[in-house]
């Protein structure tokens, strides 16, 4: 076991930081899986009743869903404490389309998301322009939003400001 202790004025961030989390998953052979992560409990996907599931839990497109929310959620915060940009929260609403031509084995279709729709409503008294600032750089940072775009889903993203009431 190697251990270190540093200032932050001898962090090298010119070489790579990496990070890295586990998670275990268990499927007994139906639509269920159980993601068991750690610390943080069990998570199940399964599909809802009509698709062959139990319907014990979203989807696993839809929890890919969440974690575009929760990640930009992540992310926008982090963003908005870097810039001095206040805000008291942000309500999402997100869809997807899919062709499940792909899922059902047509090689010519994407089996993934073909769209994704998301409103991000900001509750802040910061101008627009500002907004637009934290959001250009929210996007640039998010891994989620970031790997959805690298996949070619088309991203639909609308922040809309939400001043005070």
């Amino acid at each position: 076991m190697v251990t270190q202790v540093i200032s932050e004025e001898q962090l090298d961030l010119s070489k790579p930081v990496i990070r890295k989390k586990a998670i275990t998953a268990k499927n007994d052979a139906t639509l269920r899986t159980e993601i068991d992560c750690g610390e943080f409990g069990i998570l199940v996907t399964d599909e809802p009743v009509p698709h062959g599931g139990t319907g014990d839990g979203p989807s696993p497109l839809q929890t890919v869903l969440g974690a575009l929310c929760g990640c930009e959620s992540v992310t926008f915060c982090r963003t908005a404490k870097d810039l001095g940009f206040r805000y008291r929260g942000i309500e999402f609403e997100a869809m997807y389309s899919i062709d499940i031509r792909g899922r059902l084995g047509d090689r010519t279709v994407r089996p993934h998301f073909q769209t994704v729709r998301v409103q991000a409503m900001v509750d802040t008294d910061e101008p627009e322009a500002r907004l637009q600032q934290v959001v250009e750089e929210t996007e640039a940072r998010c891994p989620v939003f970031n790997l959805l775009k690298d996949a070619q889903v088309k991203l639909e993203m609308l922040w809309v400001r939400r001043g005070a009431k």
